[in-house]
């Protein structure tokens, strides 16, 4: 029997998988993009560092996220402010941001890295406080980046979750220029840091999954293809065997 495509399966079916195809094809092209994105983070951290910027806004942030810094001068660890919610391989602790003095007199906001919460206080890890002169190597991040369930800071309170440098040299009665717009990762030394607080890793890690997505959206699409296709298979089966009874039925009849 000839396949008879049904009016209302088709009409769901048709642009359902269209829409699916165009899904999949979406997400091969996120893929190239974020593959892309990547490699250019990646050159970002691996080149020359610069110094660091007086105040970026987020329309510069494109050219100057993951972008590699470096400035001699001094921490005022006196000063230092934790990050709140940030565990590390599934224990709970604190990024530790402190403001850093270079030598042109700029301030900047320097993430320092993870220390654990029994060792937030900077009395509990007098070693990690690096004496002047000191020098920063890190990336640049963008400021005031937060989730939409993240809470906002509570100076107040001594509680904070997101950098924001502007606040934040407000709250601590700054003095000078600060670099605004932005922070600073510090790169832990090695692969494997052990000195408190653990740096930034050198190794770009950002989620690209798309090619998962595509091919989850490319399977589904083929999946509701063999749905549709069996369904009427079935269909027509059925139709063929009513047929069939209805001529044994008037056959029958007739003798």
């Amino acid at each position: 029997m000839a396949f008879r495509p049904r009016l209302w399966p088709t009409l769901f079916t048709i642009p359902a998988v269209l829409l699916m195809l165009g899904l999949g094809v979406w997400q091969l092209q996120r893929l190239a993009w974020k593959t892309e994105l990547i490699d250019a983070f990646e050159a970002r951290v691996a080149a020359e560092p610069t110094d660091p910027p007086i105040a970026l806004t987020p329309a510069d942030m494109p050219d100057w996220r993951f972008r590699r810094v470096a400035a001699t001068g001094r921490y005022l660890h006196e000063k230092e402010i934790q990050i709140t919610g940030k565990p590390y391989k599934g224990t709970a602790g604190f990024h530790v941001i402190t403001p850093f003095v270079t030598d042109s007199g700029l301030t900047v906001f320097v993430n320092r890295g993870w220390v654990p919460e029994k060792q937030r206080r900077p009395a509990d890890r007098p070693t990690s406080l690096v004496p002047a002169p000191a020098m920063i190597d890190g990336v640049i991040q963008q400021s005031g980046v937060k989730g939409y369930f993240v809470p906002e800071n509570e100076p107040q309170n001594d509680v904070w979750f997101t950098v924001r440098p502007e606040n934040m040299a407000a709250y601590l009665g700054l003095q000078g220029p600060v670099a605004t717009g932005y922070y600073i990762d510090q790169l832990a030394e090695g692969p494997r840091p052990t000195a408190l607080p653990l740096g930034a890793e050198r190794s770009i890690t950002v989620r690209n999954e798309h090619l998962q997505y595509a091919i989850t959206w490319f399977l589904l699409a083929a999946t509701l293809i063999g749905v549709y296709i069996v369904w009427h298979r079935q269909a027509d089966r059925e139709d063929k065997l009513g047929k069939d009874k209805g001529t044994d039925t008037g056959t029958g009849g007739s003798a």
